[in-house]
């Protein structure tokens, strides 16, 4: 049984930002561990424990390659074609097609559950981490807290730190975790805040494991899809009802419309 984990928490990690940026933000990293010390002294009073905050923080470091990622992403300004070459679509579509074969008890009560047919959370899968192969190798919580550091998306950023303690508090991230550049946790490559109000348990062992439990990721997936207008039943290509959940997936039209055509091809449409 596919069971969701939503709202409940997300009470918890939403804070009024203003309080969490009393320390100035910066685009280099000669501020950063001064803000890291303010930023701790005024996580208990946002609802995480010291002790979790001390435990998050103790490897944590100012991490250039998140930066360099963040400045530096490209690929979307390609086109349609050219996407989905550097993407290898169709290296994905083939293997989408054999996953989805190899796991159709596990697609099949996805479907059952959310409504969302395997073909786009194949696709999403692939894309984001090859199905899993390759998960990124940036320290999770250095990433979310250079970035919440850093004055571009301080308090976007900021709130995703305060999910990602929140994630550590319960069990369901190790501080010591890495993922992408930009914080991206698991299979699938959901921030910090998504975990906490699109997690699921897809395999019912009481935690939500983006990592090591494809069950969880992909479930999860499904229910983020949901919570972003998914019509049970309904197209998913652009023009029908569905396209604008997968929009809520990345705010970049080429990588939308690369989910929509490589789920089509491997659901066979």
């Amino acid at each position: 049984m596919l069971k969701t984990v939503l709202g409940g928490a997300v009470g918890a990690v939403m804070m009024t930002v203003t309080a969490a940026q009393a320390a100035s933000c910066g685009n280099d990293a000669s501020g950063f561990e001064a803000w890291v010390q303010d930023f701790k002294q005024q996580a208990p009073a946002q609802g995480i424990p010291a002790s979790v905050v001390q435990q998050a923080f103790s490897g944590v470091s100012y991490n250039r390659p998140t930066i360099r990622a963040d400045r530096g992403q490209k690929s979307f300004k390609l086109s349609f074609d050219e996407f989905l070459q550097k993407r290898g679509a169709s290296a994905i579509i083939s293997r989408g097609k054999t996953m989805k074969a190899s796991n159709a008890a596990l697609f099949a009560n996805i479907e059952r559950r959310y409504g969302v047919p395997a073909g786009p959370i194949l696709a999403i899968w692939g894309m984001e981490t090859g199905f899993g192969s390759f998960m990124g190798d940036q320290h999770t919580l250095s990433a979310v807290a250079t970035l919440a550091y850093d004055c571009r998306r301080s308090a976007y950023f900021t709130e995703q730190l305060y999910a990602a303690l929140q994630l550590v508090a319960r069990g369901d991230l190790s501080p010591s975790a890495k993922g992408a550049a930009h914080g991206e946790i698991g299979q699938t490559q959901f921030l910090p805040l998504n975990v906490i109000r699109y997690g699921a348990d897809g395999d019912g062992d009481g935690h939500i494991d983006m990592v090591r439990s494809r069950a969880d990721a992909l479930a999860s997936t499904a229910n983020f899809l949901v919570g972003h207008g998914w019509q049970r039943g309904a197209g998913y290509q652009q023009g029908q009802p569905n396209f604008a959940a997968i929009q809520g997936w990345n705010a970049a039209t080429v990588y939308q419309q690369a989910i929509a055509y490589m789920g089509a091809k491997i659901d066979g449409q």
